[in-house]
């Protein structure tokens, strides 16, 4: 069972939308429990740093996620959800992550990007240029592109870097410890490509 935990906060839907299209059913939940027994989850999101761990931490669900990345089973972060996996984010000083991954999430430095050039939040479609080696790469070619909205990026302060993007500075836009897994970008909005990463995932068995 895929379970795609529901924290008030995403784009919940469009995640289900785009696992049914591949044949895998989900569920939504923000039952500790549903997470707990979950074959598989997904911590997708959208919005703020802040926002996303006061709702979590609201529905007593942290114990819970934090539990099930440490169980071995798949776990994969998407946008919002990554970020919340690392320890803390320029967002929103003082709250606390996660924790499942060491390191922090900034924010883009408009000086960084070029006078009157590239803009904040990052959003469109880009290149991710793999890394190193990750399930979920199967069958997607390097520089691939796929769609971004964000204006903070992780900082890993571990080797977990699997895909980087450009955008001023290069920046990590996927990660892989082990069974934990996320991409800075949005799968279910990043049509061929998105969709595969995501079939990937779902034949993942770790």
């Amino acid at each position: 069972m895929i379970v795609i935990v529901d924290y008030g906060m995403g784009n919940l839907r469009s995640v289900e939308k785009a696992l049914a299209s591949l044949g895998a059913a989900a569920r939504i939940s923000n039952d500790p429990v549903v997470i707990g027994q979950a074959d598989k989850l997904i911590l997708p999101g959208v919005g703020a740093f802040g926002d996303g761990m006061k709702n979590i931490r609201t529905y007593g669900i942290e114990d819970a996620i934090v539990r099930f990345a440490a169980s071995g089973k798949p776990l994969l972060g998407i946008c919002l959800g990554m970020q919340m996996l690392f320890e803390d984010g320029e967002e929103n000083p003082g709250v606390r992550g996660l924790g499942i991954i060491k390191g922090s999430v900034r924010k883009f430095d408009p000086a960084a990007l070029g006078p009157g050039g590239l803009k904040i939040p990052h959003m469109g479609w880009n290149q991710v240029i793999w890394s190193k080696k990750s399930f979920l790469f199967d069958g997607i070619g390097d520089r691939s592109n796929f769609y971004f909205v964000h204006s903070y990026y992780p900082e890993p302060g571990e080797d977990v870097t699997a895909g980087v993007t450009g955008y001023g500075i290069d920046f990590a836009s996927v990660i892989q410890k082990g069974n934990i897994a996320a991409t800075q970008f949005h799968p279910e909005k990043s049509q061929k490509n998105g969709l595969r990463l995501l079939l990937n995932f779902i034949h993942y068995r770790g």
